[in-house]
């Protein structure tokens, strides 16, 4: 599909290095990459092309999630309402979520583990532009061990079994591997802290994924499980909800990335689990996690491990008045990162952790055209990011507000 040529006019360009902003710059996109930026008055606009007037307003990167499971399925009513839910319906709300998950500003997902391979179809679709949302990376299925958290389907039990189960997902197009190595909130018995997979087991899935340069994340609240896959050489740690000064210190060292995922755990994200009828002993777990889970983060901020943003909630989620993506950046600043720190964790950062940061996460020339308008620099409140009011995904405008 050719797309016109596009410049946006008259917006300031946030600077995610720390820099002063680009004022009253010129963006031009031609296709689906950021052509030039440059000020108004030195940055020639192409006979013909569309112009986005956007006076005002500050132009950050399309935000980066990563840590969403678009077919998400929690303890509850959605359980019981999506107990039969077959492929195709599946197929059908995924595609429903990435759209509003492009709307809310959301340009670039990773899916760590979604239910029968519905998300690298629908990745497919949308790369071919027959269906609308974020860009997808995908883990595929989560590869469980028998009894562990998430284990719903087919189980993988010691090193040879998980080895095998690890292809299968690469082989299905996964270019990530998500395994669980300690309980978790949605697991209704057993430690959360307690180590699931032995040592053997998490080195073996380390190792055949990266054999086929994919990279392996791990759902963990566990200090000991977490020191194991970080020995074992892991890429990623997902929520950390219980994890020590001296493992975080681990993390920074071997440059470990964490997605916190802060907002499951935390009381303003209660009218959701409120809302679709989440069981006592869930809304137990949660608040016996909160606490704990939000002084790992705090630790995490002030030992300087790197950080990417991700909510295990949709994208566009309502919560605490905003939508879950921009109430995680919040509680980063909450917990000790300025607001422009925070920002990255939500671009550049995440864009690092997938091996993209020279193609997302920038706005800058030979970049794809991600880009998403705000009323009010971020840099400086993160907050606002509340109020987003245009997105371009891939030089194509997914949405409109600027006056």
């Amino acid at each position: 599909m050719i797309l016109e040529i596009v410049a946006i006019v008259g917006a300031s360009v946030v600077n995610l290095d720390g820099g002063a902003p680009q004022e009253d710059t010129v963006v031009i996109v031609d296709d689906n990459r950021i052509a030039s930026v440059g000020p108004r008055a030195q940055t020639p606009i192409p006979e013909g092309a569309a112009i986005v007037r956007a006076d005002g307003a500050w132009l950050i990167p399309g935000l980066v999630n990563v840590h969403v499971h678009l077919g998400l399925i929690l303890p509850g009513k959605l359980a019981r309402d999506l107990a039969n839910e077959s492929d195709a319906a599946l197929v059908l709300r995924m595609a429903k979520n990435a759209r509003a998950s492009l709307l809310a500003g959301v340009t670039t997902v990773r899916l760590p583990g979604d239910s029968r391979h519905a998300d690298i179809a629908l990745a497919r679709a949308i790369d071919r532009g027959d269906a609308t949302g974020p860009r997808i990376v995908s883990a595929g299925e989560m590869v469980d061990i028998t009894g562990g958290h998430g284990a719903s389907g087919e189980t993988a039990d010691g090193p040879y079994e998980l080895v095998k189960a690890v292809r299968h997902e690469i082989a299905a197009g996964a270019s990530w591997i998500k395994i669980a190595i300690s309980g978790g909130i949605a697991t209704p018995v057993g430690d959360i802290a307690e180590a699931l997979m032995t040592p053997e087991e998490i080195a073996a899935v380390v190792d055949a994924a990266h054999r086929f340069s994919a990279r392996v994340t791990a759902h963990s609240g566990s200090p000991s499980a977490t020191r194991t896959a970080i020995e074992a050489g892991i890429d990623g740690i997902e929520h950390g909800y219980f994890l020590t000064r001296d493992v975080l210190r681990e993390m920074k060292a071997r440059g470990t990335w964490l997605v916190p995922t802060i907002v499951v755990s935390q009381p303003a994200t209660m009218p959701f689990f409120e809302r679709i009828e989440s069981p006592a002993w869930y809304l137990d777990r949660v608040r016996d996690v909160g606490p704990r889970h939000f002084e790992a983060l705090r630790i995490a901020i002030e030992e300087g491990v790197p950080i990417a943003l991700g909510t295990d909630q949709f994208p566009f989620e309502p919560n605490d008045g905003t939508t879950a993506t921009v109430r995680e950046a919040e509680y980063y600043v909450e917990a000790g990162m300025s607001p422009l720190a925070a920002l990255r964790a939500a671009t550049i950062e995440p864009a690092r952790m997938l091996g993209m940061e020279d193609d997302i996460g920038a706005i800058q020339e030979g970049w794809l055209a991600d880009i998403v308008a705000v009323r009010e620099d971020p840099s400086d409140d993160i907050s606002a990011l509340r109020e987003i009011v245009f997105v371009m995904k891939d030089g194509t405008v997914a949405r409109n507000e600027l006056p």
